[in-house]
This record gives C-alpha cells, sequence and structure tokens, in this order.
C-alpha cells in the first residue's frame, strides 16, 4: 500500500469497536455474515475484534482471517494493547489471511498516563517502540496508536509517533479518544503531525474518533484535508458511548462533495473519480444487516441510511422534488442502494425466483439458508398480497441469524381487549428437550407474553428497551422488533421480524434471552474449571 495514496482508505472497525456498543455483542456467526458484507462493500481493513479480549474473540478473528481475509478481499486487523501475550495472540489470530495486520496501542495523554497506566512519559515511550518492534517481527503491517492523541501534549505526541515509525508502524492512527475536539482542532492534530514529525512520510496517517459532541464526521473531514488517509469507522456509527464516526456519511460526503476534496489530493476539481474503494450500492444493505445483527436501531432521521433520509413531508418540498429531485435531494437514493420496486415477488413464485432476487438484493445463500428463508416468504405470501425488497430483506436477515436456539417457541396465544384482562399462554422448548407450558397476566398483551415466557425460562432479566418498526407501509406490513435485556451490568439484544408483532414480539424476547443463557452458561462452566484446577 502507498503510504503517499491518493485516496481514502475505509479501516471498518464495526467488528471490533462497534461491538463494544452495549447490547451489540454478536456471535462468531453473526461477525462473520458481516465481514463478508464488508468485503462487499469494498472496505479496504476490516479490525475483527481483540484476539486476546477472549476465547471468542480470537475464534471470531481467526474464522474471518481465513474465510474473508482472502488475497483479494480486505486486510484482516486484531486489537492489541502494547503487551507481549496482546500481539502474540493477535499474530496467531490472523495468521490465515492473505493480508493480515496488529493494531497495536498505549495511551499517551497525561491524564491517561497519570491515572490508568500510572507509567512516565519516558516508560510509554520505551514501551511504543519495543511492541511495534514485537509486532513487526509477525508481519510487515503494523498500525500504533497512541491512545486519547486528541488529548496528548503534542510534542510528546511528536516524539512517540517517530519512535514508533522507526520501530517498523507503516500506519500511525490519531484517536480522539473522548469525542473531545473540534474540527479545527483536529485538523491543526494532523497538520502538526505532518510538520513535526520527520519520519512522516514513511507511514499512513489514519485517524479514529468518538462522537461525543456529534463532531466525529466533520473531524474526520476536516483531518482529511490536512493530510489524513484512512478513517477508522463503524456502520451506523454504532460504538462506545455516542459511538463511532460514520462510515456512510464520511463515504458519501466524500463522494457527494469530491469536487471540494479533490483539491487536497493533488487531482482536479472535476475529477470524476470515486476517493473511496466503497460500493456504495452496497451501503443501505449493510446499514440493516448491521441494525438487525446488534438491535441497535437507525433513528429515522440518521443521515444516509435513516428511514426518512430520503423522504419528503413538506409541500413546497414534495413539489420540487416531482418537478427535478435535484431541487431538494443531492444524492441519489439508487446510489446507496435502495430502489423503487415496490411488487417484487407473490405467493406463486417459485424457490428460483425466490433465489434469483436474493441474489440481486446481494444475498448469497446456504442451501439450507435458502430452504429456511422460503419457507417464511411462503408463509408472508400468503398473508401479504406484495412482498416488497425491503420485506424480503427483513425475513432473510431475521431467518438467518445464528441467534443459539436454546429456547425455542413453539406457541403463542393472546387474549385481550378494553374489557378483559391481558392474557398470554406460550409453550417453549428448553436446552434439554422439554416443551412447557404457561400462561400469564399483564398490563398488556406484550407484558403478559415475556412474564409468561420469564416463568417457563427462569432466566432472571430485565426489560430495559422495547421498539417496533413497520419495514414498509399498509396494514399488512412486515413488523421489526428489536428488544434489549439487562442482567448484572450486561446487555442483550433481540430481533424478529413479522407480520404479526405479538409473535415478533415473543420471537425477539426468547432471542435475546438465548444470547443472556448462553453467557451465563459460559461462565458457570469458566467457574467450575477454575475451581477444579
Amino acid at each position: 500500500m502507498n503510504n503517499n495514496t491518493d485516496r481514502i482508505i475505509i479501516f471498518d472497525t464495526t467488528l471490533r469497536d462497534g461491538e463494544q456498543c452495549p447490547g451489540a455483542t454478536l456471535n462468531i456467526d453473526e461477525k462473520l455474515a458481516i465481514a463478508k458484507q464488508l468485503a462487499r462493500l469494498g472496505v479496504d481493513v476490516i479490525e475483527a475484534g481483540f484476539a486476546f479480549a477472549s476465547p471468542g474473540d480470537f475464534a471470531a478473528v481467526s474464522k474471518i482471517a481465513q474465510t474473508v481475509g482472502t488475497e483479494n478481499g480486505p486486510i484482516i486487523c486484531s486489537l492489541a494493547r502494547a503487551k507481549h501475550e496482546d500481539i502474540k495472540a493477535a499474530a496467531e489470530a490472523i495468521k490465515d489471511a492473505a493480508k493480515g495486520r496488529i493494531h497495536t496501542f498505549i495511551a499517551t495523554s497525561d491524564i491517561h498516563l497519570k491515572y490508568k497506566l500510572k507509567k512516565t512519559r519516558a516508560e510509554v515511550l520505551a514501551i511504543a517502540e519495543e511492541m511495534v518492534a514485537y509486532a513487526k517481527s509477525f508481519t510487515n503491517d503494523v498500525e500504533f496508536s497512541p491512545e486519547d492523541a486528541g488529548r496528548s501534549d503534542p510534542e510528546f505526541l511528536y516524539e512517540v509517533l517517530e519512535k514508533a515509525i522507526a520501530a517498523g508502524a507503516t500506519t500511525v492512527n490519531i484517536p480522539d479518544t473522548v469525542g473531545y475536539t473540534t474540527p479545527s482542532e483536529f485538523g491543526a492534530i494532523i497538520k502538526g503531525i505532518k510538520e513535526n514529525v520527520p519520519n512522516i512520510d514513511q507511514a499512513i496517517i489514519s485517524v479514529h474518533g468518538h462522537n461525543d459532541l456529534g463532531l466525529a464526521v466533520a473531524n474526520f473531514l476536516e483531518a482529511v484535508k490536512n493530510g489524513a488517509r484512512q478513517l477508522e469507522c463503524t456502520i451506523n456509527g454504532i460504538g462506545e458511548r455516542a459511538g463511532n464516526a460514520a462510515l456512510e456519511e464520511l463515504v458519501m460526503a466524500l463522494h457527494v462533495r469530491r469536487q471540494y476534496f479533490n483539491p487536497f489530493f493533488g487531482r482536479p476539481i472535476d475529477a470524476e473519480e470515486s476517493l473511496t474503494n466503497i460500493d456504495t450500492r452496497q451501503i443501505y444493505k449493510t446499514s440493516r444487516l448491521v441494525s438487525n445483527l446488534t438491535g441497535m436501531l437507525v433513528q429515522p432521521n440518521k443521515a444516509i441510511v435513516g428511514a426518512n433520509a430520503f423522504a419528503h413531508e413538506s409541500g413546497i418540498h414534495q413539489d420540487g422534488v416531482l418537478k427535478n429531485k435535484l431541487t431538494y435531494e443531492i444524492m441519489d437514493a439508487q446510489l446507496i442502494g435502495l430502489n423503487d420496486n415496490q411488487i417484487v415477488l407473490g405467493k406463486h413464485s417459485g424457490r428460483n425466483a425466490f433465489r434469483t432476487r436474493l441474489k440481486e438484493l446481494g444475498y448469497e445463500l446456504s442451501e439450507v439458508d435458502l430452504n429456511k428463508a422460503f419457507v417464511r416468504f411462503k408463509e408472508v405470501a400468503d398473508k401479504k398480497k406484495e412482498i416488497t425488497d425491503w420485506d424480503l430483506e427483513a425475513l432473510v436477515n431475521d431467518e438467518i441469524q445464528q441467534t443459539p436456539d436454546l429456547f425455542k417457541l413453539e406457541l403463542v396465544q393472546i387474549s385481550c381487549g378494553d374489557r378483559s384482562r391481558p392474557t398470554a399462554t406460550v409453550t417453549i422448548r428448553t436446552p434439554d428437550g422439554q416443551e412447557l407450558t404457561d400462561a400469564a397476566i399483564g398490563t398488556g398483551p406484550v407484558d403478559a407474553i415475556y412474564k409468561a415466557i420469564n416463568r417457563v425460562t427462569n432466566v432472571p432479566n430485565q426489560l430495559i428497551e422495547f421498539s417496533v418498526q413497520s419495514v414498509t407501509a399498509g396494514i399488512d406490513a412486515i413488523g421489526e422488533v428489536t428488544i434489549r435485556l439487562s442482567h448484572e451490568g450486561r446487555v442483550y439484544s433481540g430481533h424478529a421480524a413479522n407480520t404479526d408483532i405479538i409473535v415478533a414480539s415473543a420471537q425477539a424476547y426468547v432471542n435475546a434471552l438465548n444470547r443472556l443463557y448462553v453467557i451465563q452458561q459460559q461462565e458457570q462452566q469458566t467457574q467450575l474449571v477454575t475451581q477444579n484446577a
């Protein structure tokens, strides 16, 4: 990779930093599904996880390296603290990738040095140099991050970066770890690095930033103008606290406003070549997949991928758009993968037509997953006259989710009305194969269902979020339900789609309980191993 690249390298950290968002925990199969879609999207680097963090993270990074890290695929990266054991685990996890990267980091701000690391600047300088060299012994592609660079003393920052590059770092990443800086400040940091780090021409400058003040994307674009050539971002902007810089917003800003950004890359103002390698037509599909698998809903007014991003309510706006889209739209919805297809398939459509349409939408399913999705499609087609692309995506994403299938919902019945007490009856197959039935009364039908499920499963939890969205318009629309449960400080999400929102609510709840139950079983096994050791 050319260190003086004339385009932007997109480094996606959805599977690492994005997954740190409370409730967004993914299993290996879900991570692999997202990684495959990120490869279709065209990201240059996938930060697949933090290999040393847990056996599950290690396995996910390793699986993605083996499956997605092909010769023509993206670079597969693992995060590692500036410690021997972390770096060794990262190297082992990415070893099967055709192109692997180790991303190591250590904090450089005085507040982190004093309270978190309890180390001097000299000690941190020595560690950074030693650990970058150690990572370099495993791979030629090493990235170094001075954590909390946005609040670090510039002179010390320059010194650390110079040492890291000399030790073998090919990318130096400048994180605004706490989302503190403003665009002009962040741009000045990048400019200062370009001017004061003697060997900076031997490395690509990358940026990573959080959205605590809502400035992450603006900060990144200012960094680009000052010489940053790699952007570390996530789909839908998910991540810790207020999230990360959103990939879709950065890519489309650089695409729509490329005449503005072209001169910063030494290009003619009117150059049409894209500033990234992203296939923008995959953006919406990727956004939906990540939202469904993580349970993190996209708010309707979210830029680029929100439900209202291309909707017009104002009469003045509607009139203008009907006359010419450019009056109120700066980009075509088809550019991000949306289209105007309404009736796609119906109840008389066969398996081949179903498979062909899914391929057109970008879904390459195994025979098993195709059969499962086709059965669901037929069920819905019997209830709906029109099946849209959005309906298909909701069905497929819901059906192929790799949620642990320990508790299985076999039956749900509801009795409710303005003159009766909402009562739910559920039958659930337990992990040991028993079918248990119970009933409960609630303040509403969903509350009654959840109380009945809790009586059967006996898995302690607290419901902290319940959300229902309509996939398409109309009274027969598919409803998507997303819920979040809390237990002992952890958050677990569940998602389901169905034309019956009561059934979807029950399925989503069971999905979340299964995730919680798996973690509980794993922790109990770990405790037993520890006690017997």
